[in-house]
């Protein structure tokens, strides 16, 4: 039977009086490892000390980075550096020997065909932090619980002591990680968590640090705490920002998009942003709820339709188990949000809304949730009119389409003057809405104009007055004898 190869791998800075102890004591496991220390240019002789380390022992391995990068990022590396060097198996460790190298045999012990993840965790066990500050108790605890509460995870989230199965855990799911530094271990584990991975925890007792002092400071302390928030957030916000993706069927690097959408879903928010996202899942809520219900009654199961401009696609993901859904969007990175949120889509590819790659006919559906209010009326025409074209005779088409005086509308527009009198600069949450609608009469002459009759149109309280909801099917008459069933009365802005 093959032995799992194993990486040892321990990130240093200013770690000089402890590495050549550490180093003995890893070695005297006896284990069939091998050992890899990252040092940050540590200015107290660190790398030194490894280098000599390294030339006495040929299982040790030392990479210097220059400067000071997080801990974080050194975790990354070495994460990087053991996948391409093709280990089964990563133990992570602090070299402070807050984390005792007697524990890792433990982790190996608790490794299992079922578990892809051992966490050491300080909150198993009774009098697990010895020697630890009251203050230093509160903060940690703290930390645990917030991590508990807003990332939903019962694990020690924060400790670096981890064993990783490399041949379980897909390679891109470190990818998604962002943090680079202390923020790095409970995010990663929260997407280790989100994506299924199974963790097991063992308890450890954690001593207070006893060489040198703590690198975590108060202000990398804030940071890490608004950072977690940032995730609780997201994890509302866009669930499926967190999860793997699968892939993208088709993209066209030659479609350029003019409208700020890239930046939009690029996922760098302020704390502007922030609310604004907070503000936005619950709106998306009620549109998830309509768009079920309005989805059931218009798409026979079974149907093949189409999300024109879908986004990043948050409130697709009950369709999928009813209709064959091919979602397109000309924004690659909205596409790739898409792809997290909807695995189980039929098709995804990136596409022009006037310029549909499909063929006449090729869908019994077409529904846009948000998107022709940031068009001009003639370019909403020419959208129609692709939808008009896509679709199967008696096809149906739903719209979701803001209102002028939708609350979703004047909440963001009241939300911008107050901010604009506080600050006194003018926040920009997503590109223009230059085409609100404004009446029935308003939508069903556009509609008629393309070759669609109007077969629903809802604005009310029982939605909270969020978007107006349109559902129109098309016409089996050429698009220019819509003209003559325009209703008297009906006017085209």
């Amino acid at each position: 039977m093959t032995r799992s190869r194993l990486l040892i791998f321990v990130p240093t800075y200013n770690e000089n009086h402890n590495v050549e102890r550490l180093c003995a004591e890893l070695r005297a496991l006896s284990l069939d490892a091998d050992i890899l220390f990252i040092d940050d240019g540590s200015p107290d002789g660190t790398g030194a000390t490894l280098d000599r380390l390294a030339r006495e022992h040929s299982r040790i391995a030392v990479i210097h980075r220059e400067g000071k990068l997080g801990i974080g990022s050194a975790h990354r590396a070495g994460i990087t550096y053991a996948y391409a060097k093709r280990y089964d198996l990563l133990i992570t460790l602090d070299a402070d020997f807050s984390h005792s190298p007697a524990d890792i045999p433990r982790l190996l012990a608790a490794h299992a065909a079922d578990v892809d993840l051992v966490v050491a965790s300080r909150y198993l066990a009774r009098n697990s932090l010895p020697g630890w500050s009251r203050h230093r108790l509160f903060l940690t605890r703290l930390g645990h619980f917030l991590t508990r509460a807003l990332l939903g995870m019962p694990y020690d989230a924060s400790g670096a002591l981890r064993l990783y199965d490399l041949r379980r855990i897909p390679r891109e799911l470190f990818e998604l990680v962002n943090a680079r530094a202390y923020a790095f271990f409970f995010e990663s584990l929260f997407i280790l968590h989100r994506n299924g991975c199974r963790i097991r925890e063992i308890p450890i007792v954690l001593q207070a640090r006893v060489y040198g002092s703590s690198k975590l400071t108060a202000r990398e302390g804030l940071r890490s705490g608004w950072f977690l928030l940032e995730l609780f957030v997201a994890r509302l916000a866009n669930p499926g920002y967190f999860l793997r993706s699968r892939l993208i069927d088709k993209l066209r690097p030659e479609l350029r998009e003019s409208q700020g959408w890239d930046e939009y879903w690029s996922g760098k928010r302020t704390a502007l942003g922030t609310l604004y996202d907070l503000v936005a899942t619950v709106y998306r809520q009620v549109i998830r709820r309509n768009l079920r219900r309005y989805a059931k009654r218009s798409f026979a199961e079974g149907a093949r339709v189409l999300h024109a401009g879908c986004g990043s696609g948050q409130v697709d993901r009950d369709l999928h188990e009813r209709v064959h859904v091919t979602a397109v969007d000309i924004s690659e990175r909205a596409l790739r949000l898409y792809a997290r949120n909807n695995p189980r889509a039929s098709r995804i590819e990136q596409a022009s809304i006037f310029d549909l790659p499909f063929e006449e006919g090729a869908f019994d559906g077409v529904y846009n949730l948000g998107v022709l209010e940031h068009f001009h009326r003639q370019e909403i025409r020419e959208i129609l009119g692709e939808f008009h074209r896509v679709l199967k005779p008696c096809g149906k088409l739903l719209v979701f389409w803001p209102h002028r005086r939708g609350s979703s509308v004047l909440f963001l527009r009241a939300l911008r003057h107050l901010i604009r009198v506080v600050s006194r600069r003018e926040p920009k949450f997503h590109p223009d809405e230059i085409s609100l609608l404004g009446a029935r009469d308003e939508a069903e002459a556009l509609l008629l104009d393309a070759g669609f009759a109007l077969r629903e149109y809802y604005f009310g309280v029982r939605d909270l007055f969020v978007q107006v909801v349109i559902v129109a099917e098309k016409l089996e008459k050429d698009p220019t004898a819509a003209l003559s069933l325009r209703p008297e009365g009906a006017t085209i802005a």
